[in-house]
């Protein structure tokens, strides 16, 4: 799932090919939107909140985007044809002025409501790591809400801090040294870990890709995460891969035994948690 980099890169990429433009083409190719035709608006601001998109429009409209796992919103110079065959069957909407078309890819999510009403499909969000009102002290408080939960668990509720997906939840729990399984409460200091998420997610929004080791190069990108079965690049032992979270919502977590001390899982797919454990959307 595209993490709140990549959707600050895709809102930064929309807001320059649509703001400020009248829309000329309005193509909603989604169930409850296929009569809506928002040609003659002008795109006021495109906004990203966590791994939400908010293309805002004259008349106070806001289209609402949400990728999931494989989703991407594509710009493209006007004078260029839609695709066709397969990947023209993947497009869910396309949005186009007399300079540009900004074409949405397998989009997970997509609804128009009220700009005055967004707070009904992002309100639920913590704070958002790549926001200019960035709240370090309120996603902490957050965070520690369940001093049950685990570490790898909390950071990937969008309730607690908005941002974070697989990817940055492992490679941050790696740098601070931590199994994703620790529940919270043990962890010496949740401020320094949000901070630390909040270092690497802005660190990679200044580059090219998404990185955490100062490399771009493939396969130097990460520490751990989408690494198992080779070697810690700290260590030299094995990085490992296991569940973590609870069904239906359970993500994936890559991490090295040897570097990160703490619980882990027993062997099999399950991870031992407290009966008290609940599931919450990492949406």
């Amino acid at each position: 799932m595209p993490e709140g980099d990549v959707v600050w890169r895709t809102a930064r990429r929309l807001a320059s090919a649509l703001a400020g433009r009248v829309l000329t083409v309005s193509d909603l190719r989604w169930p409850t939107l296929a009569t809506v035709d928002l040609t003659g608006r002008t795109v006021d601001a495109v906004e990203c909140r966590g791994k939400h998109l908010l293309i805002r429009t004259s008349g106070g409209l806001t289209l609402h985007s949400h990728l999931r796992m494989d989703g991407e919103w594509r710009v493209q110079a006007a004078s260029i044809g839609l695709a066709r065959g397969g990947r023209g069957a993947a497009i869910r909407a396309v949005l186009g002025n007399a300079e540009w078309s900004a074409v949405g890819y397998r989009l997970g999510m997509l609804n128009l409501l009220p700009t005055a009403q967004e707070d009904r499909v992002v309100g639920h969000l913590g704070p958002d790591l790549l926001a200019a009102d960035w709240d370090a002290a309120a996603a902490t408080r957050n965070l520690i809400t369940d001093p049950e939960r685990p570490i790898g668990e909390a950071l990937l509720d969008q309730r607690v801090l908005a941002g974070l997906g697989t990817f940055f939840m492992a490679e941050t729990c790696f740098l601070a040294g931590i199994s994703p399984w620790t529940p919270v409460g043990e962890c010496a200091d949740p401020r320094a870990i949000v901070d630390l998420a909040h270092r690497l997610i802005t660190a990679s929004i200044a580059g090219p890709v998404q990185t955490t080791t100062g490399d771009t190069r493939p396969g130097r990108r990460q520490w751990v995460h989408a690494r198992a079965g080779q070697g810690c690049r700290r260590c030299g032992g094995p990085v490992r891969a296991a569940p973590v979270g609870v069904a239906p919502t359970e993500r994936t977590a890559f991490w090295c035994p040897r570097c990160q001390p703490g619980p882990a899982p027993d062997g099999s797919t399950s991870v031992r948690r407290p009966a008290s454990g609940r599931a919450s959307p990492t949406r």
